[in-house]
């Protein structure tokens, strides 16, 4: 049996006048995958095909926009705020996956009300669904970047991430807990529960459950793993709750609150035409 894992693998695919990431990859494969989900899951239930590439965008967006200043905001305001130009320098790396989330929320409302007219919680119940598995990807996409990673550990399984100057800094010679990994099968096994929850066991019918089931599902293992995750900003070293965790306790009861509104209010019937809508045909003006 393996005492460690040597991980020193290249984050760039190709590296030239553009340079393909991993991490870069797997973000847009997890788009592309979750964007046929979901609309298998429009068609499913009749709604209009157009809505897809207007909700893409809008989450696209959201996701880049909101990781992003989540990560200024939350991690490193004080070094942003005296340079704030390099809050444009994304290619720096730092991004929140907790201000992803507030900006997602924030733009299914606006396309519920500007878009499909009907509750938030119909694009959530939905959209969710392929957001868990876009979490794993992006993950993955940590592991291949070396970033991310957890204390140290004599575990069999733990990385020794020889490509990172962090582990070098702090944890020279010792294998540390891969805890991307750690979230991304968790993400994954969401993913599975709640493909299983929606085509098997109809939870669309109860509006809520599904997202709050993900909230529950995303934040409680993130909210776990940070005990033994290394830290992302010096200030956490104080704290007994890093701000992850902190930020993880709002979703965590959110998601627990959906889940017993959807069950105690009664089922909502949902017919499935398995064809996406029609579109009313344009007038020709004369």
């Amino acid at each position: 049996m393996l005492d460690y894992i040597t991980w020193a693998a290249n984050p760039e695919i190709f590296s030239g006048f553009v340079t393909i990431r991993w991490y870069g990859l797997m973000f847009a494969i997890g788009f592309l995958i979750g964007y046929e989900l979901v609309a298998k899951m429009f068609k499913h239930e009749g709604a209009p095909e157009r809505w897809l590439g207007i909700l893409l965008i809008y989450v696209v967006v959201a996701t880049i926009v909101g990781a992003r200043l989540g990560h200024v905001f939350f991690y490193e305001w004080d070094v942003y705020r005296a340079d704030p130009i390099r809050i444009l320098y994304i290619w720096e790396g730092g991004l929140a996956s907790h201000g992803g989330t507030i900006a997602i929320i924030i733009a299914v409302i606006l396309f519920s009300i500007f878009v499909t007219k009907r509750s938030p919680l119909w694009t959530f119940d939905r959209l969710v669904i392929a957001i868990a598995l876009v979490g794993g990807l992006i993950r993955i996409g940590n592991l291949f970047n070396s970033e991310i990673f957890g204390t140290a550990t004599t575990l069999p399984w733990g990385f020794m991430f020889v490509r990172s100057r962090e582990w070098h800094e702090l944890y020279e010679g010792q294998a540390v807990h891969p805890t991307q990994l750690y979230e991304a099968l968790c993400y994954f096994a969401l993913f599975a529960l709640l493909m299983w929850m929606y085509w098997k066991k109809n939870a669309e019918e109860r509006p809520g459950l599904i997202l709050g089931v993900f909230f529950i599902g995303i934040f409680l293992p993130r909210f776990l793993i940070e005990f033994i995750k290394n830290d992302q900003v010096a200030r956490e070293a104080t704290m007994t709750l890093n701000i992850g965790q902190q930020l993880s306790i709002p979703f965590i009861l959110l998601g627990i609150g959906l889940v017993i509104y959807a069950m105690m209010r009664p089922k909502v019937h949902i017919d499935f035409p398995n064809e996406f809508a029609d579109e009313k045909p344009v007038k020709s003006r004369r």
